[in-house]
């Protein structure tokens, strides 16, 4: 770890990550129940964008708003993790479930440096993250694509695939009746 250099990365401004942390810690991370509304309007000051009729339930972490965007009527559950070192992205109609953990960076554990990575994630319309499910740098979400409980992706997954397993793999296809 002595070689571990990480100066390149530069998520924004002290002072906005100082002060974006004690808004999250009182408003998003806590265990009551603040509406939605609320954290939506603090969520846009911070610079993210968000669509309508979004819900953010308690407990949630993100690290930066200001590398998010959320289309419409979407979920966020409880206890959810979003730890956008880049830009993620959610199309319109997108679930993650309680405790999802949606991972933007790593570390590469092939150089002794173990230098910092990042990459997006981006999850497309009506896509949907289980409960527990953990989704890697660069992963793409392609419409209605469908990661189970417990779940990790590793690569990108296909339009309507439904995904299991860690890492997952496609089990089946995502019929959706009108």
């Amino acid at each position: 770890m002595s070689k571990y250099d990480n100066s390149w990365y530069n998520p924004g401004s002290k002072i906005k990550r100082l002060l974006w942390y004690f808004v999250s810690w009182f408003f998003f991370e806590g265990g009551w129940n603040i509406s939605s509304g609320l954290k939506l309007f603090l969520l846009k000051q911070f610079g993210a964008k968000i669509g309508d009729g979004v819900v953010i339930k308690p407990k949630v972490t993100i690290k930066y708003p200001w590398k998010l965007s959320i289309g419409n009527n979407c979920w966020v559950g409880e206890s959810v993790w979003i730890d956008n070192l880049d830009q993620v992205t959610l199309g319109d109609n997108v679930c993650i479930s309680q405790g999802a953990l949606l991972l933007c960076g790593n570390h590469n554990y092939k150089i002794s440096s173990f230098d910092l990575f990042v990459a997006p994630i981006h999850l497309k319309e009506g896509s949907w993250v289980g409960a527990k499910g953990s989704v890697a740098p660069g992963v793409i979400f392609e419409s209605h694509a469908v990661l189970s409980l417990g779940s990790v992706a590793t690569c990108n997954l296909e339009a309507y695939g439904i995904y299991s397993g860690n890492p997952a793999v496609k089990v089946k296809t995502r019929k959706i009746d009108n």
